[in-house]
């Protein structure tokens, strides 16, 4: 079995944020990051952990829909997002 993902990179929370300032529902983040939408239901609702492949998936979808993950002094990660509107 493979290692659950550092939520310090992606947190459910984060997940969330990112998808919502994409205006992405899950199912859409499903497909661009090749995951079932039961994992990113899951994961987002707290049931279970992802393995970092998976968090590495929906990560890289989330950057390449336009959104950065920024660290912050604090140690905290937050998005934003790189669309020009």
């Amino acid at each position: 079995m493979g290692q659950a993902y550092d939520h310090k990179i992606l947190s459910p929370a984060l997940c969330r944020a990112a998808r919502g300032l994409l205006d992405w529902t899950q199912v859409e983040l499903s497909e661009r990051a090749g995951v079932s939408r039961s994992t990113v239901r899951d994961y987002e609702g707290g049931r279970h952990e992802v393995h970092r492949a998976t968090a590495a998936q929906l990560k890289i979808a989330l950057e390449s829909g336009g959104v950065n993950f920024v660290s912050l002094e604090d140690g905290k990660i937050a998005v934003c997002s790189t669309n020009e509107h």
